[in-house]
């Protein structure tokens, strides 16, 4: 199954963050468990909508497993998170769900699908 297929699909069961994880966990030679609970604290984004997408947390931290030796990787993240901006019309989770302006810019479905196609690109 294709990844970002796969991270859609999890998503039916986890949050953001966790479904764009698991569907990495082959690569990053992780549990699926662990996976999970890093993810925990990213359902609805992080601080509860008032910061970043989960789905985008989740690609940034899978970059950070698969291409850290330990050191920044600031031109990567950048790049992952510019590329999820121009997919999706913003980072912020409450801005992508409309809270505040009844506009939803980009489903959570399609935040996972972005997320998993923006860190593609990448690796």
């Amino acid at each position: 199954m294709e990844r970002k297929k796969q991270a859609v699909e999890l998503k039916k069961h986890m949050n953001c963050c966790q479904a764009v994880l698991c569907a990495y966990a082959d690569k990053v030679d992780l549990p699926m468990e662990t996976l999970k609970k890093i993810g925990s604290a990213f359902g609805g984004g992080m601080g509860a909508m008032k910061g970043n997408c989960g789905a985008l947390c989740g690609a940034e931290l899978v970059l950070g497993l698969l291409k850290s030796e330990g050191g920044r990787i600031h031109k990567p993240s950048a790049a992952l998170y510019d590329s999820f901006e121009k997919k999706c019309g913003s980072t912020i989770c409450k801005e992508l769900k409309g809270v505040e302006t009844g506009t939803v810019l980009c489903s959570c479905e399609d935040c996972v699908r972005n997320a998993v196609i923006a860190l593609e690109e990448l690796l």
